[in-house]
């Protein structure tokens, strides 16, 4: 096996990646301008003229894979802080007990671990939560921030400011005020947590005007929790929908959706294409952290990924958290998240594709595609098929971010 080409084409120049295989079956030259797919050929017999050829062997070329729910300031926390009940309200406790640990300066460091990692798997863009909490003040936000700056050469990073509970009533003030003031200081989405506010609808209305205030983007940790009475999901699209608001919002977990009849569902995912929310599933960590209070027929904790996709609703799916107290687990892959959606949520290969690739694209706003006038930003790796590909999690891998082959050296933040 030869080695994976490393040339790096020079930014705005014309580059044609030569010899890829199309998830359809179709071996083709793509070629890029600037940072965009100006065409898709059949293979040329030759080099193209006045261009830059870099020779892709016949991998099989994926759309660019896409995090959009991660948790970089608790990255590589598992040895640090452990969960001894294995559950969510565990989680939240080992990580409050080592909390005074976790400076900027760690924070950073650890983020651009794991956004190194997430490159190399082919990740070119993530949104990452960030803790907001009085206890820390803007630690988490501003480490992260470094942690964007300093990763900017090989993967777009955006920082949602995670604002805790209570956001309600007079004891929801400061936090409210600190949600302001980490947008001021640079954080890109508002988001929250508003199953675990005393007053969930209250804590929704909250974080979305918030966001509008803000004009920032709104990504909830929704409804993590086995309740079928939880409805964080639903007053969001409820809201956007009755007030007619324009807000670019995604509901991530969406867990007690999946324990609802199957009426309620429909209904609930009917709001949400109507809204235009997006959803974004999260497996690896729900299935290690609910139902460990079931002892028989264990629910999965997974929202209902098929069932709103076939409603119009767009479905992501991310890593969540990686190996920290809310998931000792986690390789920073989301081929790895796909394999569990086909194995867990009875998705085809091509559907469990979709949410960690363009699925995740459209809940950060991005193009991301192997079409003319896309990004020119793809990961080619050595499979045959979109299963295989899946199924083996191949660790050579040709990363393309807008045109350009991110190596080592466009990853060393040093």
């Amino acid at each position: 096996m030869s080695a994976a080409p490393t040339r790096t084409a020079d930014e705005g120049s014309r580059v044609v990646f030569a010899n890829g295989l199309l998830p359809g079956g179709s071996l083709v030259d793509i070629t890029s301008t600037g940072d965009l797919i100006t065409g898709v050929d059949p293979v040329a017999a030759g080099p193209r003229p006045g261009s830059t050829t870099i020779d892709l062997e016949g991998r099989l070329v994926l759309p660019a894979l896409v995090e959009p729910h991660a948790h970089l300031d608790k990255a590589f926390l598992a040895e640090r802080a452990s969960n001894d009940t294995g559950d969510l309200m565990g989680a939240i406790r080992a990580l409050e007990q080592v909390r005074n640990t976790l400076t900027r300066a760690d924070i950073r460091d650890r983020a651009v671990r794991a956004a190194v990692e997430l490159s190399r798997n082919g990740v070119v863009a993530v949104r990452t939560h960030a803790d907001t909490t009085l206890a820390g003040g803007l630690d988490s936000v501003l480490g992260l921030l470094d942690a964007k700056d300093d990763c900017s050469s090989f993967i777009d990073i955006e920082v949602a400011a995670l604002v805790e509970w209570p956001l309600t009533g007079r004891g929801g003030a400061d936090r409210r005020a600190l949600a302001r003031d980490a947008i001021a200081s640079g954080a890109d989405v508002i988001g929250g947590c508003p199953h675990l506010d005393p007053d969930p609808l209250e804590a929704v209305n909250v974080l979305i005007d918030l966001a509008l205030e803000a004009g920032r983007p709104l990504d909830l940790h929704a409804d993590e929790n086995l309740r079928a009475d939880s409805e964080d999901l639903y007053h969001l699209a409820h809201r956007i929908t009755s007030d007619g608001l324009t807000l670019r919002a995604n509901a991530s977990h969406c867990v007690s959706l999946s324990m609802m009849d199957e009426f309620r569902q429909r209904q609930i995912a009917d709001l949400c294409a109507t809204a235009g929310v997006t959803v974004t599933a999260l497996p690896q960590t729900n299935l290690f952290l609910q139902g460990r209070e079931h002892h028989r027929a264990v629910p999965r904790g997974i929202a209902p990924i098929a069932l709103l996709a076939s409603a119009g609703v767009v479905v992501a799916a991310g890593g969540d958290n990686l190996q920290d107290p809310f998931n000792p687990m986690g390789r920073a892959d989301p081929l790895e998240i796909a394999a569990l959606l086909v194995v867990a949520s009875h998705l085809t290969p091509d559907h469990a594709l979709q949410t960690i690739s363009t699925g995740g694209a459209a809940v950060m706003g991005l193009s991301c595609g192997l079409e003319p006038g896309r990004r020119a930003s793809f990961v080619a790796v050595r499979a045959t098929s979109v299963r295989q590909s899946i199924a083996m999690g191949p660790p050579d891998r040709l990363v393309v971010h807008g045109g350009v082959v991110i190596d080592e050296q466009k990853r060393n933040t040093k």
